[in-house]
């Protein structure tokens, strides 16, 4: 498909992608969304925390939505997008990943960019219940990721998913960690790995024999972490062996359902090879848009709903 043209053109502040990504991300409030929660246990014990928002009347569409890195069902971004398509007639499954829903995961393992079973276990959930005809799937930056790259791997499709929207996305995840370690990052890579540490030390509380205090100590950046923890607790070499293996970009030729992926071009997180310009222009489902500002899951909007809460469902809506 055509690259997409982008209409984005936010007021001066929130051109600058810093100062986007930060209002988003800590200042912005998204209020009056009721969830419930349901626990769905997965194959190898562990659970997955799940958050379901629902419309007024019956409704046959369900969208499932995944959160970034060291996010939740909580976030303003997951909240917005819940709340616009609920009033807009979809359901909602807000996804915890593991670790993610304010409870520890039960085992030493945790969730990663790549982990498309832990998805895969919430779509068999929800075929279970046999509620729904049409089901769509809304991810942000890893979350994007992981969507993207479940949609493109070697497996049938059920009939039911029809489409799908992902945001902010390391389509190249060594790309993105490259650019997070740069000094315009800094403060953001900071804020990652200080939660991700938090996380590791309750990991040492119930995994003493695989944790140390060296360890812990011995991580100086997020490459540190993934090659002491990511890797070695989801069966990977090391950081670069998870990175490879979990970016989507090499997933995206094989992607059969409508995909919408905005990427901004002042995204400080992603580097050059995020933006699949050339797949998508060859691409009879991925549909590709780059907005000039944005920041990371910025992308603010009037009346406290983002441009890519309402372009998401523009997208939805027109499949």
């Amino acid at each position: 498909m055509p690259l997409v043209d982008s209409t984005y053109d936010p007021p001066l502040f929130f051109k600058n992608g810093h100062l986007s990504t930060i209002y988003s991300g800590i200042v912005r409030k998204v209020e009056d969304v009721e969830q419930t929660r349901i626990r769905i246990t997965l194959p190898d014990s562990d659970f997955l925390d799940t958050d379901w928002s629902y419309t007024t009347s019956p409704s046959r569409k369900l969208v499932i939505i995944i959160h970034g890195l060291e996010g939740s069902s909580k976030r303003a971004y997951m909240k917005g997008s819940a709340k616009i398509l609920i009033q807009s007639g979809y359901n909602v499954c807000a996804i915890n990943l593991r670790g993610c829903s304010g409870t520890a995961n039960k085992l030493f393992r945790s969730y990663h960019s790549g982990a498309t079973e832990d998805l895969h276990a919430v779509i068999e959930h929800v075929l279970h219940l046999g509620e729904y005809t049409s089901i769509y799937l809304h991810g942000f930056s890893l979350g994007g990721n992981l969507l993207l790259k479940y949609l493109g791997e070697e497996r049938d499709l059920v009939k039911e998913i029809k489409g799908a929207v992902a945001i902010s996305v390391p389509c190249q995840l060594a790309d993105s960690l490259h650019q997070l370690l740069q000094f315009k990052n800094a403060l953001y890579a900071k804020r990652f790995k200080g939660n991700l540490i938090k996380k590791l030390k309750l990991k040492q509380e119930l995994f003493p024999d695989l944790v140390s205090d060296t360890d812990i100590k011995n991580i100086k950046t997020l490459k540190d972490f993934d090659d002491f923890y990511t890797s070695r607790a989801h069966g990977f070499n090391n950081a670069m062996d998870y990175y490879a293996k979990s970016s989507s970009l090499q997933f995206l030729n094989n992607i059969k359902v409508p995909t919408l992926i905005i990427n901004a071009l002042n995204d400080s997180f992603l580097g050059s090879e995020c933006y699949p310009t050339e797949i998508a222009k060859d691409h009879s489902n991925l549909f590709l848009e780059m907005p000039k500002y944005g920041g990371h899951v910025g992308f603010y909007g009037n009346d406290n709903f983002t441009y890519t809460e309402r372009r998401t469902l523009e997208f939805l809506e027109n499949l």
